[in-house]
């Protein structure tokens, strides 16, 4: 039975930001810690509060950053963190100061480099899907076409973690449902806003991906990310219902509000060669959650380590990182977001089944891997402050630039 057929629904800067704060209990192993507020938790609003211990693992000592969040408080939130474009990147520490927010974790895995297709521009964007308060903003990548370690059996690039308009968070799968509907026809729609197309799709591009080359989008195939890009592709703008332009290979720079892009390839290429300027198309799109019923304010992809309160079968347990996860547990009305240290004492971190063992210590009963190594950050507003600081050492020496995050929002 498949994860998705279970499914119901310590430098100076950082002792500088703790001092702000006030002292810490000291270090405990993650087996100490508790799953409520213990004397060693830190208030950075009501409703949120802050942790660091260390963790015994197989690799050597591993040091977490744990936020606790409790969304059953009316001034707490969640919310996506990213830089206004699918296709663009900012820090941790930079989204959450531009958004208000009070603290923020880095978020999926990325398009962060373009080795294997020499000249074609690495966009930057997300693997999964993403919604931002209530605005599906874009859909998941093909499974061969993503970046980060291998994923646990029975999950897939459709995953996510989301709080929904009931203000649960869950773990789901956002499937796109997509047409476009032409003379000649109507056509499913294989991608949105995604920096990879199925082979033989067609994918829409609007204001939400930005200004980035939409060239990536035809590179590789399903099952390979490294193979070369198309050269059977086609692409069209349609706006007010018709198509004002078209060319043979995909562009670049921003679309306008009320514009839609089609990128073709393959055979989707050859369905967008029988359009001409002025021809009437169509273009739907909604991102459809596995659980039914659920409308999601916010979500965003990585994979599920732990489910049900028992870690996923097949998690690695050899390879250990510096890691970001999110935790849930109280039926979606408590948050453990947790961010390793990539301090030189500390940078051999977890494994992933590691992470979920952590994650259920801490008191998660589901919990949702996000990108690690040296995009792991957990940032934190300072007290009396509007600017947001790493409460962790990034591993590579400084905050990497990432596609998103979550970001912890109190009106207290």
């Amino acid at each position: 039975m498949t994860h998705r057929q279970r499914r119901s629904g310590a430098g100076r800067s950082v002792l500088t930001f703790l001092a702000a704060f006030g002292t810490l209990a000291g270090a405990a192993l993650v087996g100490a810690a508790p799953a409520g507020a213990a004397p060693g938790w830190t208030r950075l609003a009501t409703g949120v509060q802050y942790e660091q211990f260390d963790i015994s693992a197989a690799a050597g000592p591993a040091h977490a950053h744990v936020i606790r969040v409790d969304l059953s408080e009316p001034g707490v939130r969640v919310e996506l963190l990213y830089p206004g474009a699918v296709a663009a990147r900012a820090t941790v520490s930079r989204l959450a100061t531009a958004q208000g927010a009070l603290a923020g974790v880095n978020g999926d895995f990325f398009n962060i480099s373009e080795a294997q297709h020499p000249g074609v521009e690495a966009t930057g964007a997300s693997v999964g899907p993403a919604i931002a308060q209530g605005r599906d903003l874009k859909a998941a990548v093909p499974k061969g076409q993503r970046f980060g370690p291998a994923l646990p059996p029975g999950t897939s690039t459709r995953d996510v973690f989301g709080v929904g308009t009931d203000r649960r968070a869950r773990l789901d799968d956002l499937a796109l449902d997509g047409s476009v509907r032409t003379p000649e026809g109507q056509l499913p729609l294989g991608g949105l806003n995604q920096y990879a197309l199925p082979v033989g799709s067609v994918g829409a591009f609007t204001s939400d991906w930005g200004s980035a080359s939409r060239v990536r989008a035809i590179c590789g195939t399903d099952r390979d990310r490294a193979a070369p890009c198309s050269t059977d592709t086609y692409e069209v703008t349609v706006r007010g219902g018709q198509v004002v332009a078209a060319a043979d290979s995909p562009g670049s720079g921003p679309i306008a509000d009320g514009t839609t892009v089609l990128v073709g390839r393959e055979a989707g290429a050859q369905h967008l060669r029988k359009l001409s300027v002025g021809s009437a198309v169509t273009v739907q799109h909604r991102l459809v959650a596995a659980s039914a019923g659920i409308a999601y304010r916010f979500a965003l992809g990585g994979y599920p380590v732990l489910y049900g309160g028992l870690p996923l079968p097949g998690l690695d347990d050899s390879t250990s990182a510096v890691r970001t996860a999110v935790g849930i547990a109280d039926s979606g009305r408590r948050l453990y977001l947790l961010a390793l240290d990539g301090a030189a004492d500390y940078r051999s971190g977890l494994t992933i089944a590691e992470v979920a063992d952590a994650m259920r210590t801490l008191g998660a009963v589901d919990a949702f891997s996000l990108d690690g190594g040296g995009s792991t950050t957990m940032a934190a507003r300072k007290p009396g402050t509007s600017t947001v600081t790493a409460l962790n050492h990034p591993s590579g020496g400084a905050e990497r630039p990432v596609p998103n995050g979550i970001g912890v929002f109190s009106t207290t």
